[in-house]
């Protein structure tokens, strides 16, 4: 025992391990003893979970059935309603997002994005001056022909 203690004393002074690899069998006990206690606990919990699901549906499957005509147009209703709502309050944040940043750009703020604004702008105004000028130089060209 006293030699085999030496031993692993004497490889670790040959190849120093950081202080984080090195752990006792007593912390490695503890890890491993924790793990399969967790795992255990959750493994039993997704058991009864999964029993209690199947209970419930074969309880309550009779009473879906029955009630169906009055639940699955209920359902509907409010599935639509909540899609109503959430839609209509995803548009107005949009709608505010963009009329602060369109204020933000009007009062000289330069917000994000104002400069490949100011870039398609001039671009859009370059090309439409050069379709008039084009436009221009047809008309003038059929006019003196």
């Amino acid at each position: 025992m006293a030699e085999v203690h030496y031993q692993q004393q004497q490889q670790q002074q040959q190849h120093p391990q950081p202080l984080r690899y090195q752990q006792t069998r007593s912390t490695q006990a503890v890890k491993a003893a924790t793990a399969v206690a967790a795992g255990g606990s959750l493994l039993i919990l997704s058991a009864l979970i999964l029993a209690g699901t199947v209970v419930a549906l074969t309880i309550f499957t009779p009473l879906f059935v029955i009630f169906s005509p009055v639940l699955v147009p209920a359902v509907v209703t409010v599935a639509l309603l909540s899609l109503g709502f959430l839609a209509s309050g995803g548009f107005g944040v949009a709608a505010i997002t963009v009329l602060a940043w369109i204020y933000r750009y009007v009062t000289g703020k330069h917000p994000p994005g104002a400069d490949q604004w100011d870039t398609a702008r001039h671009k859009l105004m370059n090309k439409a001056r050069e379709i008039k000028d084009y436009g221009q130089q047809q008309i003038s060209g059929t006019q003196a022909s």
